[in-house]
């Protein structure tokens, strides 16, 4: 499979695709008014606890609270084999994915543990140095967490720990060994834990032995940064997302890493030529006269991303709607009908909707519970290459998810993690008029509030005469199919009722004014 990762740089915004045999599977992008927040350490304020939930609410200096969790007071017990980040849906610095996160390493094992009641460990007004492993993301504040971690691009130093752990991406036994023995000679008697993160297989002890001194340099500058600072504060910020993707993704899995930016090449390339020469013939600076991601055919990819329905190259399609609760994937044979079997025509729909579902949610970058309705099957060998395909598909994804068996219902479910907004939730905002809902009302349900607003007038028996304010559209409606609507409400109000249309206002808006002021008195006679 050919790897690539594509980056164009504007005044305004960065923004990184990374392709999977040139088809766009991930999309992430900065811009100076929304700088990214996982991986930076904070002096903060203890605002409250809530023993109902063992978890407290931290101000870190963001317009809300951060969260943490009992769980995320104690020393991590980390495992033999470590989760190093460069694989998992953690913020890569500013806004990329893939920090060395090992706080979030076992989260559901851990929370099996009992844990000494929070309101005995913390206490209101008490600071702590804690460490944002998930953004902010709707109404809920920052997740946090007092086990530290920084990530370099060959270790993680983990100041709070004793452990040394490798790369469970690092398979062979031997290189484990040696590893480990050598990061612990490293480590020797000092304070901190490491995890050899997967770029660190076959290097030696004296690179290792730089990169944990300028950590360990990292973090004694941030301790003095919070000693002399009152909370909250920043004390840390870890690297923005084009240095940080760079840090954690960059390695000799990807075939070519393009820029369009001159200064940004100059600065990839003399990072790498520090820490990873071998690397440096993959860069390149791209000069085409048509926009990067126009070139690579990114652009006409992110107008897809946004649409509910997804074609498959069977003729089938699925179709994506995202709920507060979860994210329910249909999937639909549309136009294929195969050749004779139709059981063969279901498996190959189905087979294709699993790929395409599997890149649409790293695309999307969707989070939580995702439920997928297949299309009914009756092999059950069939069903069974489905999920297998499904779960080998989810491998290739930097967040962990969890895939459970096909239900009686014939529905696929699994949870995804969710480090940040989705894609949808960063780059769009909902509808004004309808709310986000995607459906606003029709026309003539429109006059059918009106006609019941203007009966509140004729009970009030106050006016003098009124206009009625509505959208184009709706003025259209009542000139078209309702032309003796307004001639009815004089006759019925025995007074003068003008219409006139306003742009402005949305298609399921109205407003009501009293003559001859053109007073608004919308508010006294429309519910709702």
């Amino acid at each position: 499979m050919r790897r690539e990762i594509v980056v164009n740089a504007a005044n305004r915004e960065k923004r990184v695709a990374i392709l999977e045999d040139h088809k766009l599977v991930e999309l992430m992008h900065e811009r100076p008014d929304e700088r990214r927040i996982v991986g930076d350490i904070y002096l903060g304020v203890v605002e409250a606890i809530v023993p109902g939930l063992q978890a407290a609410f931290i101000d870190i200096g963001a317009a809300k609270a951060a969260f943490i969790h009992a769980s995320d007071l104690e020393p991590d017990e980390a495992d033999e084999d470590d989760d190093d980040g460069s694989e998992s849906n953690g913020d890569t610095g500013g806004g990329g994915r893939g920090r060395g996160k090992p706080a979030g390493r076992g989260r559901g094992r851990r929370r099996d543990r009992s844990y000494p009641p929070i309101q005995e460990v913390i206490s209101k007004g008490q600071t702590l140095i804690v460490q944002v492993t998930k953004e902010p993301i709707g109404t809920k504040g920052a997740r946090v967490t007092t086990q530290v971690s920084l990530p370099g691009r060959f270790l993680v130093f983990i100041p709070g720990s004793s452990h040394v752990g490798i790369s469970r991406k690092i398979e062979g036994r031997e290189e484990r060994a040696r590893l480990r023995k050598m990061v612990r000679e490293v480590v020797g008697t000092s304070e901190g834990g490491v995890i050899v993160r997967t770029v660190g297989e076959e290097l030696t002890q004296k690179t290792f032995a730089d990169e944990l001194k300028s950590l360990r340099k990292a973090w004694e500058k941030a301790g003095r940064r919070a000693q002399g600072m009152k909370a909250p504060a920043l004390v840390y910020q870890d690297a923005r997302m084009t240095s940080g993707l760079i840090r954690d993704l960059f390695n000799d899995r990807i075939d070519l890493l393009t820029v369009d930016s001159t200064e940004l090449h100059h600065e990839i390339k003399s990072y790498l030529g520090q820490v990873d020469p071998e690397l440096l013939d993959r860069v390149t600076l791209y000069d085409g006269q048509a926009p990067i991601f126009d070139e690579f055919g990114i652009e006409a990819e992110i107008r897809r991303a946004f649409r509910r329905k997804v074609d498959l190259p069977s003729g089938g399609h699925i179709v994506i709607e995202q709920t507060e609760a979860l994210v329910s994937i249909d999937v639909n044979t549309g136009r294929y009908t195969g050749k004779k079997d139709p059981s063969q025509t279901i498996f190959r729909t189905n087979t294709d909707a699993a790929v395409e579902i599997a890149r649409q949610l790293r695309l999307r970058d969707v989070g939580g519970i995702i439920v997928i309705d297949f299309i009914d099957m009756d092999e059950e060998s069939n069903r069974s290459k489905v999920l297998q395909q499904m779960k080998m598909l989810l491998g290739r994804d930097r967040a962990r998810t969890k895939v459970f068996p096909i239900s009686e219902l014939g529905l696929l479910q699994l949870s995804r993690q969710r480090m940040s907004p989705s894609l949808h939730q960063r780059m769009m905002e909902p509808c004004p008029y309808c709310e986000g809902t995607g459906n606003i009302l029709a026309p003539e349900t429109v006059v059918r509030r009106v006609e019941r607003a203007l009966n509140r007038v004729g009970l009030a028996g106050k006016e003098r005469g009124l206009t009625l304010l509505t959208h184009p559209v709706i003025a259209l409606h009542l000139l078209e199919n309702e032309r003796d609507f307004l001639a009815s409400q004089r006759k019925a109000l025995k007074m003068p009722v003008e219409v006139r249309d306003n742009p402005l206002l949305g298609l399921d808006e109205f407003r009501l004014l009293a003559q001859p002021a053109d007073t608004d008195v919308t508010s006294k006679y429309v519910t709702g």
